[in-house]
């Protein structure tokens, strides 16, 4: 029986209003819950083929709006970038990567589709890579035996010439940094060896072995656009621009993308 007073229909009114209002929390909890897997589970994906793919630990975020869960449900995603420690990339030690992509829209039945060799399509990837001038120096020591075991004093930088010199006690060498059919190459400008000779051109295949291992073979016809000298090392951008995902690829570090 209601207390005197009150009418029977509104007594019952407190305990809706608080069903309603831990129904509506809990939904929270779970959108937020969802939210924030979804979000790990693409980071750490993306993070894994690019670790993969580097050799190199990777950091990856995902654009705020609209959250990842719906970008997930929709299969567009907005804005991805990606950053790598800068330990290196395959051999080239000390090379860092920064990738901003955007308006990634995935195509998850291929095979029923009008387009059935594409798994998506990207609106946009920039992209750069920086190369500090040591870690070029202990690159070519590691995998440029002719030249490297010599090279271990000094390496500078010289924007104005465009080049990387590195020094041992009795001996120099130059390079100049360039594209060179789509791909970076660390060409040689000048050589100085006191009291050896060596083959410059077979000093230059080695260089171009090195390099080769990080910008042959680009996919999603990524093409570089800018090579520089900076004070501190070598820098190339790269982009492409509405690229088709292919459906199958020989790249394994991305098939569980």
């Amino acid at each position: 029986m209601s207390a005197p007073g009150t009418s029977p229909r509104f007594s019952g009114l407190p305990a809706v209003m608080l069903a309603l209002t831990v129904v509506l929390a809990v939904a929270l909890v779970a959108m937020i819950g969802g939210e924030l897997y979804a979000r790990h589970r693409a980071k750490t994906l993306v993070a894994e083929a690019v670790t993969c793919e580097t050799q190199d630990s990777a950091q990856v975020s995902f654009g705020t709006t609209p959250p990842v869960l719906t970008q997930y449900f929709t299969d567009a995603y907005s804005h991805i970038s990606v950053k790598t420690a800068g330990n290196q990339i395959r051999q080239a030690k000390g090379m860092r990567l920064a990738l901003d992509i955007r308006d990634v829209r995935l195509n998850k039945d291929a095979k029923n589709s009008a387009t059935p060799d594409s798994k998506g399509t990207i609106g946009s990837v920039d992209g750069t890579i920086t190369w500090p001038a040591e870690g070029i120096k202990d690159s070519i020591q590691d995998v440029v035996p002719v030249i490297g075991s010599i090279v271990t004093g000094s390496v500078t930088a010289d924007p104005d010439a465009g080049t990387v010199q590195l020094k041992g006690l009795l001996n120099k060498a130059t390079v100049k940094p360039q594209l060179v059919n789509n791909g970076l190459s660390l060409q040689v400008t000048e050589l100085e060896l006191l009291g050896r000779d060596l083959d410059r051109d077979s000093v230059q295949r080695n260089l171009d072995e090195l390099t080769a291992k990080v910008t042959d073979d680009l996919p999603l016809g990524i093409h570089l656009d800018t090579v520089g000298v900076t004070d501190s090392g070598v820098q190339v951008t790269f982009s492409t621009r509405n690229a088709t995902i292919p459906a199958s690829s020989s790249r394994e570090c991305f098939a569980s993308l």
